[in-house]
């Protein structure tokens, strides 16, 4: 019987170090992907300075897809963590690592590999644009870890709803829609054709040095969002028992055949929803007490103005 239960025991042991591991396994592939749409960027330029435009676009486009995956494996590492109560300061710091890698570096030198720093009079502001990427993302992830922790006693306890809520937009969300940007049009900006526009009985033609401006102003935006007091959805209660199977089952199979069918306008549509929700949002907030108040004062005015 005492063999049994230190056998038990072991294998108890055994079980637990390999919970422990998978999550940390999981963010080793992020970081794979990481590193692999680095050498795709890297790959593209290369066949840009030879003049192989298709090449170059098949390796931007890989690029792309590979920050897409390691967004995949960001997901799962932390959503495993939690289902099987396996969360250390280990995995804390080597996740904290691989977002830098995969969602900082990796989209800042795809857009300036394949945007802004191919377009002439651009380099050194797409430059400075890609580092501010990085550093924002960088002081987003360390703020997220110091507000995960709460060190402080003095602090008063967090909200239950911050569980629900990120402060700033998180570094994937900027990292998946810049990669999103490049799949839906792989070809290098300064490769592209110009096209029209037309609005209001006006055409407009955008040409690659439009590209690249607005993708400057938007990774500037992108930037400061993160490291605002925006607060973003968590998306933690996906999968949770407010839901009910069924429906959860299907709309995770809609979503999956509508990108594997049409994954460039269905990525695209769903990282712009996502990185603009919370500036929505945030917006609404704003004018709705102001609603509230003009109603309140109509409300308190209209017995006088009737006499």
């Amino acid at each position: 019987m005492a063999r049994n239960g230190a056998e038990e025991k072991n294998m108890r042991r055994r079980w637990r170090k390999t919970v422990y591991v998978i999550p940390s396994v999981i963010t080793t592939a992020n970081i794979f992907c990481g590193f692999y749409s680095i050498m795709e960027s890297l790959l593209g330029v290369q066949s840009l300075s030879v003049g192989q435009v298709e090449a170059a676009t098949e390796h931007f486009n890989r690029a792309a897809l590979n920050i897409g995956f390691a967004t995949l494996f960001d997901f799962l590492d932390g959503s495993i963590a939690r289902l099987t109560k396996a969360t250390s300061e280990f995995g804390i710091e080597l996740d904290s690592i691989a977002d830098v890698l995969s969602f900082g570096i990796a989209p800042a030198l795809l857009a300036f590999s394949w945007g802004y720093g191919q377009v002439a009079g651009l380099h050194k502001l797409g430059w400075a644009a890609s580092f501010i990427f990085v550093i924002c993302g960088s002081l987003r992830l360390a703020r997220f870890n110091v507000q995960a922790r709460n060190p402080n006693p003095n602090l008063p306890p967090k909200n239950p709803k911050d569980k629900k809520a990120f402060v700033g937009m998180p570094i994937p969300a900027g990292a998946v829609l810049l990669a999103a940007i490049v799949h839906f049009t792989p070809t290098p900006i300064a490769h592209k054709r110009g096209f029209e526009v037309s609005a209001l009985g006006q055409h407009v033609t955008i040409d690659g040095m439009e590209y690249g401006v607005a993708l400057l102003a938007l990774m500037f935006c992108l930037s400061m969002l993160m490291v605002s007091t925006i607060r973003y959805s968590s998306l933690k209660n996906i999968g949770s028992t407010n839901y009910h199977p069924r429906v959860l089952i299907l709309a995770i199979a809609l979503m999956v055949m509508l990108i594997w069918f049409y994954s460039q306008w269905t990525l695209l549509v769903m990282a712009v929803f996502y990185s603009s929700h919370g500036v929505v949002l945030k917006l609404w907030s704003m004018i709705r007490p102001r609603r509230a108040e003009a109603e309140r004062a109509e409300l308190e005015l209209g017995p006088t103005t009737r006499m």
